[in-house]
């Protein structure tokens, strides 16, 4: 799968990036989920709030999609970058970019409002992931969905003890924050369950739950970089392990769909 960037009608698409590794199992599934609530409306264009959606990695592709997206991020030279990608992408007229965040997103956009909300790599920074969830959630018009990703526990503990930082391991195995250190750069990673709990919390059904980067982080650059057909290999080894619960513990990152109670 290449980076979310859909190609036109013909167009033959570029052979999959490293980047990829990192997106395609989320696009996919995020992509479906649009395309259901696209059905379920009637209408080819809805509106979409991605918190934390910084540069426009899905904002972009989303809006070239035909949906109209709204981006909250509290960086200006995120939001500046964005402004950047949408006019190259020519979709500038249904991007938006405010400057804010999770918590105080109610002073830039109006709850009940969207169609699907984005809620990517914002949890493990925030004060209180629960009321992040929450406002998430709030965002949404009823049958609309969140999608969430944030930082795994299993996959930190095991990358650990594979670099032989075994003590470090095992504190993050105990840490209440999944944390391996005080140089950790991460500050809070998640189960599975963890994540599940927030989402059905907040007045959600998951519907889904994905492992991202369950493979790719562990294998050597150079194999995939120099072994022919080896990129491809490991995204299609990706996409065919992220929906089993088996192999949740011990990704890099856990993708969570689910759907607002009507």
């Amino acid at each position: 799968m290449p980076d979310p960037s859909p190609a036109s009608g013909g167009e033959t698409p570029p052979r999959p990036s490293r980047a990829s590794l990192r997106t395609a199992v989320v696009w996919e599934v995020l992509r479906d989920a649009i395309d259901r609530r696209v059905k379920a409306v009637g209408t080819d264009s809805l509106d979409v709030l991605d918190t934390g959606g910084g540069t426009g990695k899905f904002a972009v592709p989303l809006a070239r999609l035909g949906h109209r997206v709204t981006v909250v991020d509290p960086s200006p030279n995120a939001l500046f970058a964005l402004e950047r990608r949408a006019a190259e992408a020519g979709v500038a007229d249904r991007v938006r970019g405010v400057q804010g965040d999770v918590h105080g997103v109610f002073d830039v956009v109006e709850r009940g409002s969207f169609d699907a909300v984005l809620c990517h790599g914002v949890l493990e920074y925030v004060d209180d992931p629960a009321e992040g969830v929450r406002n998430a959630v709030d965002a949404l018009r009823p049958g609309g969905a969140i999608s969430l990703l944030a930082a795994g526990l299993g996959g930190a503990v095991l990358a650990r003890a594979l670099a032989g930082h075994f003590t470090e391991a095992r504190q993050a195995l105990s840490d209440p924050d999944g944390r391996w250190g005080a140089g950790d750069p991460v500050p809070r990673r998640f189960t599975a369950d963890q994540l599940t709990e927030l989402v059905a919390g907040a007045g959600a059904e998951v519907s889904a739950v994905h492992g991202v980067r369950i493979f790719a982080d562990l294998v050597p650059g150079v194999l995939v970089d120099t072994e022919p057909g080896a990129l491809e290999a490991l995204l299609k080894l990706e996409e065919a392990a992220a929906e089993l619960a088996a192999f949740h513990s011990v990704a890099t990152q856990l993708h969570v769909l689910g759907e607002k109670h009507g």
